[in-house]
């Protein structure tokens, strides 16, 4: 298992290292909690208020008979893609799979992977009764169906956070 320094990106040579070993992995309950652990995801990310949109940072991965909570990125990474995923989106996803182990929806393999955190103020988490008031956007589809092509800027606007983002 390789463990990464990071400053403030992931540089393309830590991209090539990126493997299933670094992300967090997590066991279900019972088989079908997958599709709730997926629907859960897409109700947690970075929301643009002003325009009512959330962007799902993580996605649930199940890959070799195990899950595993992913962020966005680290799916771009696998996929040899070219990524930007910073500190804080390493962070937002061990945050994430915390708060899903506290409601216990799945449990932490290895909790320590799960660390470290960010504050919960930097995640927009929408209650399922709100969820037909927002455009709910993924920036990553898995299977590559349907992913969604992204402007430079769209993206920018959802990996750097900025005060503009938990207003």
């Amino acid at each position: 298992m390789v463990f990464y320094e990071f400053e403030k990106e992931i540089t393309m040579e830590d991209i090539a290292k990126w493997s299933i070993d670094d992300m967090v992995e997590v066991k279900l309950k019972e088989d079908d909690d997958f599709l709730k652990v997926k629907e859960t995801l897409t109700r947690i990310g970075i929301a643009s208020r002003k325009e009512k949109k959330l962007f799902q940072s993580c996605h649930i991965l199940h890959k070799q008979g195990k899950y595993y909570i992913v962020h966005f990125k680290e799916l771009f990474a696998l996929d040899g893609k070219p990524t930007n995923i910073s500190e804080n989106d390493i962070e937002r996803r061990n945050t994430i799979s915390n708060l899903l182990h506290e409601w216990e929806l799945v449990k932490l393999v290895v909790p320590e992977k799960a660390q470290p955190t960010v504050p919960i103020r930097q995640l927009k988490i929408l209650p399922f009764a709100e969820k037909d008031e927002w455009d709910l956007q993924a920036k990553y589809s898995i299977g590559n169906v349907g992913i969604k092509p992204v402007s430079e800027h769209e993206a920018k606007g959802v990996t750097e956070l900025d005060n503009t983002s938990f207003e």
